[in-house]
């Protein structure tokens, strides 16, 4: 069994560290937030995950040094937006070759990074890794079968992390397509606002359906200019987690969508969920990508404008509906 760290208490790293815990490693959690700690030690229960008990001798900590020095595997589970800054505060603790597998998903805005791509360059001497999938920590917490894939540089790694989670109700696959699998997890957050929006409107099935199939459009198209492969895109961490993203009720950005789709607007709509919606930070730098890569990416381009630019989101739904006519795949030749 290993010795592990889960660098972030929020609801995955939280639904993470039961999952570990139960299978015999020994876990610690750290937070940045003194308060934090001191509600999971004394609570023994997220207020975000109600009814799934922390276990007494699981340690809940705010030192970083002491998380991070002999963890055989950390695991990186803090908001998209503060990764940057908290592989800063790892680095002088963290030796060479030391795993870390990043769990959050995003885009940085400012440099269009990958979150692997920020703790590499952060962090030099660490062995970065990614997991990724369809796996809501409210379920996951609660040991409802997920499945995951995990993507790191070299078959051995992801081999090793593989057997660290694998368990009767977690299965994990390996990959070496780590910019696919990143790249899936972080722009389907994106169409999931939109999803959302249109349930706000009171749009039915066919909607959503068509924001689905059109949003994977986009995010493949982003991302084999990128690198990532067809195979990785159309797996767990592209239109699976699409598809659960898009449509579950534990789905923070498909709630957010939904409170814009009734007149909310992004604040207000981001205060009420209370808990960080990923593809708000991710929208801009997806955008940004698109025109970067020269992709046709509307629905993203439609929900930045529902986002930042206060367009109402039935005008971004009647956008799309009425845009050029088109051919949905190009590439299948016409007969004879």
């Amino acid at each position: 069994m290993a010795n592990i760290s889960i660098i972030g208490s929020g609801t995955w790293g939280m639904a993470l560290s039961l999952l570990l815990y139960k299978k015999g490693h020994t876990v610690k959690v750290w937070s940045a937030i003194p308060d934090e700690v001191a509600m999971l030690r004394e609570k023994r229960e997220h207020k975000n995950l109600p009814g799934v008990p922390i276990p007494s001798d699981m340690e809940i900590t705010g030192d970083l040094e002491a998380s991070v020095k002999g963890a055989e595997l950390m695991v990186l589970s803090v908001p998209s937006v503060f990764t940057r800054q908290t592989a800063r505060k790892m680095k002088p603790y963290v030796e060479d070759g030391q795993i870390i597998v990043n769990v959050a998903k995003g885009i940085e805005e400012d440099t269009l990074m990958t979150l692997s791509e920020q703790i590499e360059e952060e962090i030099p001497q660490a062995n970065v890794a990614v997991l990724s999938g369809p796996s809501h920590a409210e379920e996951v917490g609660r040991g409802i079968p997920t499945t995951c894939v995990v993507g790191a540089k070299d078959k051995e790694t992801a081999e090793l992390i593989q057997n660290i989670f694998m368990c009767k109700v977690f299965r994990v696959y390996t990959s070496p397509d780590i910019i696919g699998i990143e790249l899936g997890g972080s722009l389907k957050n994106v169409i999931a606002l939109a999803a959302g929006v249109a349930d706000g409107l009171g749009y039915g099935d066919n909607t959503k359906a068509a924001l689905i199939t059109r949003g994977m459009a986009e995010i493949t198209r982003l991302a084999l200019k990128m690198g990532a492969h067809m195979e990785t895109l159309y797996g767990l961490s592209g239109v699976g987690d699409l598809i659960v993203t898009c449509a579950s009720i534990h789905s923070r950005n498909r709630r957010a969508g939904i409170l814009m789709g009734q007149g909310k607007t992004m604040e207000e709509a981001m205060e009420e969920v209370q808990m960080v919606v990923e593809g708000v930070y991710c929208a801009k730098a997806a955008a940004a990508l698109a025109d970067k890569y020269d992709v046709q990416m509307p629905i993203t381009k439609e929900i930045n404008k529902v986002l930042f630019e206060g367009m109402k989101a039935a005008e971004a739904v009647e956008n799309l509906m009425l845009r050029d006519k088109g051919i949905e795949h190009p590439n299948i030749p016409w007969g004879e």
